[in-house]
């Protein structure tokens, strides 16, 4: 670790801090060999991610195609990771778009179904992303995973004490009394919104991560889901 420059820390009981930060929410951290007095000013000093657009600096710069699949899946890169390329790869023939891509732009390569990939940082700060999903959602299938569950429920969204600070509020769910998705999943633990699906439009999301490489795979067949999905849309 020395030799390569890779910081470490040990002598934590992280299942104690894991608790610390459910009930805590995220915290600003530090450490390394400054003294406790410089730590501590270091981690109050992290602005954290409240208000800030993380996105743009992580999106893909141009469009890229991935996979061989009879489908057409435009998805869009708000940070996605190789492992939600992959799932889709299986499934069709993906076109992965700057996450400012326009909606126009987008319905304009005939996809049969958009994805909205996961990504960093505050979803209420990306106005200009949750419009472009608004002139999606009706007009072609939508599935969302993590922050682009967030930008697909295109409502209030509050911090949670859990390890994706931001999650879905279920009174968004009903923006002026009428309920336009239900709640799909929820977190037995504190009762957090992990799911939702649009009732009058093909759209959903998870707010988990169904394409995680180390597992549990048990959730994969929401990919299954999202192509049922297209299907159906297109008969």
């Amino acid at each position: 670790m020395q030799r390569h420059g890779v910081p470490g820390i040990t002598g934590v009981d992280t299942r104690r801090l894991t608790r610390h930060v459910r009930e805590a929410g995220a915290l600003g951290c530090a450490f390394g060999t400054a003294g406790e007095k410089a730590l501590a000013a270091a981690a109050a000093a992290e602005p954290g991610t409240d208000g800030r657009d993380l996105v743009s600096g992580v999106t893909t710069p141009a469009p890229f195609q991935v996979g061989t699949g009879a489908l057409r899946i435009v998805a869009y890169d708000f940070g996605v990771k190789q492992t939600m390329l992959e799932c889709l790869g299986e499934l069709a023939t993906v076109t992965v778009v700057p996450a400012g891509f326009a909606a126009a732009d987008a319905l304009a390569l005939e996809p049969d179904g958009v994805f909205l990939s996961n990504g960093p940082g505050d979803p209420a700060a990306l106005d200009s992303q949750a419009g472009i999903v608004s002139d999606l959602v009706g007009k072609v299938p939508v599935f969302g995973i993590c922050l682009g569950h967030q930008l697909l429920a295109t409502g209030a969204v509050e911090i949670t004490s859990q390890n994706h600070n931001y999650a879905v509020a279920e009174e968004s769910l009903a923006p002026g009394g009428t309920r336009v998705a239900d709640v799909t999943h929820v977190n037995l633990n504190d009762g957090v919104v992990e799911g939702i699906r649009a009732r009058r439009v093909a759209a959903f999301g998870v707010q988990y991560h169904p394409e995680a490489g180390p597992g549990p795979h048990d959730a994969r067949y929401l990919f299954d889901e999202f192509t049922a999905l297209i299907e159906s849309s297109s008969t």
